[in-house]
C-alpha cells in the first residue's frame, strides 16, 4: 500500500484528491494540509510514502517545501501537482527534488500512474507537458537549422555553400553560376544566418558534420 500525504490549499481539490485515492485499494490517505508548513509538522509523526504537492500555496509553497522535504526526508517521494505549464517552472521543480511532475487537468488514470511510479521509484512527467515540450523541440529544430541536421536551405543555397567548401572565391563562384557577385555574397550571408555560425570556416564544418556536402 502507498501512504500518500496531500497538501494544497484548495478544500475542494484535497476533497476530490482523497475521494479519488479512496477509491483504489493500492493507496491510503495519511494526511492532508494546506501549505507546506503545516506538512512539515504534521511529517515526523506521519509515515508517508508520497507527499502530492501543491506548486502555488501560501505561507510555504511547492517549490520552498520540496527543498525542505528533500533535505529532511531524502527517502520520501514528491509529486508535484500544479497548473503551470512553464518548462522553466517544471525545470525548477525538477531540479529542486520533486521526482514527477503532473498537471491538475490531468484525468485519475494518470495521477495514479504517476503517484504508482513515482512510489516505485520512477520519474514521471504527464503526457500533456511532455508533448507540449517534444513538440516545443521539434518545431526549433525545423525552423532554427543550428540545432540539427534538416536545414532548410534553398536549391541555390546548396550549390553555393558546396562551391564555397570548394574554396572559391565570391567572384568565382559567381561565374561559375553565371551571376552576380552581390548576390553569391547575399546567399552567403544568409548561409551564416541560417546556420547560426560566424565564419566561413565554420559553415564548412558545420555542413561536413550535418553531411551536407557532395563527395
Amino acid at each position: 500500500m502507498i501512504r500518500v500525504f496531500i497538501v494544497d490549499d484548495h478544500t475542494l481539490i484535497r476533497d476530490g484528491l482523497r475521494t479519488l485515492l479512496a477509491a483504489d485499494p493500492l493507496f491510503e490517505v495519511v494526511g492532508e494540509a494546506g501549505n507546506g508548513q503545516a506538512l512539515l509538522d504534521q511529517l515526523p509523526t506521519v509515515a508517508t510514502d508520497v507527499v502530492l504537492l501543491d506548486l502555488n500555496m501560501p505561507v510555504l509553497d511547492g517549490l520552498a517545501t520540496t527543498h525542505r522535504l528533500r533535505a529532511e526526508y531524502p527517502d520520501l517521494r514528491i509529486l508535484l501537482l500544479s497548473m503551470m505549464t512553464h518548462e522553466r517552472t517544471i525545470g525548477e521543480a525538477l531540479a529542486a527534488g520533486a521526482h514527477g511532475y503532473v498537471l491538475k487537468n490531468a484525468d485519475k488514470y494518470e495521477v495514479v500512474a504517476a503517484l504508482q511510479g513515482v512510489a516505485s521509484g520512477k520519474r514521471f512527467l504527464c503526457s500533456e507537458i511532455g508533448l507540449g515540450l517534444l513538440e516545443k523541440l521539434l518545431r526549433q529544430e525545423f525552423h532554427n537549422p543550428a540545432l540539427g541536421p534538416g536545414v532548410p536551405l534553398t536549391h541555390r543555397e546548396r550549390e553555393i555553400l558546396q562551391l564555397v567548401a570548394s574554396g572559391l572565391t565570391n567572384q568565382e563562384i559567381a561565374d561559375k553560376l553565371f551571376t552576380s557577385k552581390r548576390t553569391v555574397e547575399s546567399h552567403r550571408q544568409n548561409l551564416l544566418e541560417k546556420t547560426g555560425v560566424k565564419n566561413t570556416a565554420a559553415l564548412v564544418k558545420y555542413a561536413m558534420e550535418r553531411g551536407l556536402l557532395q563527395p
